[in-house]
């Protein structure tokens, strides 16, 4: 199957996103004076924009790509909650599968951008909210995503762990969405060593020298090293390592390694959610058919056009098909 019959099946794939559900907030405005009150310029405030981010933004790349999301996931009884809620209702996704938590703080990051009137606006700060919940509240936690997980996981095509930190995946589920029979991908911040026997999981090389605490430094042989022996110690069927400029690493047990060279220009405006875009990517096109090599190609594909874009937007089924088009033969 071509990449751009693999994009064209995406349509309706019932996906589960089961993960952090992350309100990332933009606070934009102009740099006017500096303040007579300390040495820090002032800024006049012009616009706030909350969109989803972590396992959210991973359910609306999935919305845009013409899938079906089907979130599972939790958020508090707090205005940032309420926001991702109604921009899920907007898309017409279904948020049944979302569960608000009194107690909970909905995990925030609010970005600060600051620019001149006629210049782009640059993030100068970022201040972060919420914290992993503790015993009690997590007790209340696995219950309520049980109960979200129950009928998602059998009309799905494909699940994606999306794990920030944040408690909203509890430590039992693994080994349950494991003996799952369709894809089960993991995007995990700080934990990937705790999901064994998944279809696929893709860190970036940060997270995977993090993992096996060595540094890469660009080493091939180090590279080759370190996926080889974090692919036999999650026993997953294949490990997508995101390398930024370098492009991205495949393995799979008993294949020599693939290495797939960035795709797009050089002009890098913003990371931002360019993780969840990949792993949706990836495991979209796993679910419309697609082998491990050639879901990574449409992966990289999406990677590139997502970091050119400012903030945290998700790339189109649309962007993705022109990118595959103009792009060199697969």
């Amino acid at each position: 199957m071509s990449l751009a019959s693999l994009v064209e099946n995406f349509s309706d794939k019932r996906v589960v996103v089961l993960g952090d559900l992350i309100a990332d907030v933009f606070v934009q405005g102009e740099i006017s004076r500096v303040s007579r009150e300390a040495p820090v310029m002032i800024l006049s405030h012009r616009s706030t924009d909350v969109v989803p981010g972590g396992a959210a933004n991973a359910v609306h790349n999935l919305w845009a790509l013409g899938a079906r999301p089907m979130p599972a996931g939790i958020v508090g009884d707090d205005a940032e909650g309420r926001r991702l809620l109604e921009f899920f209702d907007s898309k017409g996704i279904d948020t049944g599968g979302i569960r608000t938590i009194a107690g909970y703080r909905t995990p925030t990051k609010t970005r600060i951008l600051a620019g001149a009137t006629h210049a782009y606006r640059q993030q100068v700060l970022r201040i972060d909210r919420g914290s992993p919940i503790d015993d009690a509240l997590r007790r209340r936690v696995r219950k309520a995503i049980d109960g979200a997980l129950t009928s998602r996981l059998r009309k799905a095509e494909a699940v994606v762990i999306s794990d920030y930190g944040y408690g909203a995946v509890p430590e039992a589920l693994p080994s349950r969405l494991g003996r799952s029979r369709t894809p089960v991908t993991l995007d995990s911040r700080y934990r990937i060593g705790g999901y064994t026997h998944l279809t696929a999981a893709t860190p970036n090389e940060p997270e995977v020298e993090a993992a096996m605490g060595i540094a890469i430094d660009q080493d091939p042989k180090k590279l080759e090293r370190a996926g080889r022996t974090l692919l036999r110690r999650l026993s997953h069927d294949a490990l997508l390592i995101t390398r930024g400029r370098h492009g991205m690493a495949l393995f799979q047990p008993g294949r020599k390694t693939l290495h797939i060279p960035v795709q797009g220009g050089d002009e890098v405006a913003d990371v931002t959610g360019a993780g969840d875009t990949v792993i949706a990517v990836f495991t979209l096109a796993l679910a419309a058919g697609g082998g491990f090599a050639d879901a990574a190609r449409l992966a990289n594909y999406a990677g590139g056009i997502a970091v050119t874009k400012h903030g945290t937007q998700p790339v189109t089924r649309e962007e993705l098909a022109g990118a595959v088009e103009s792009g060199p033969a697969s």
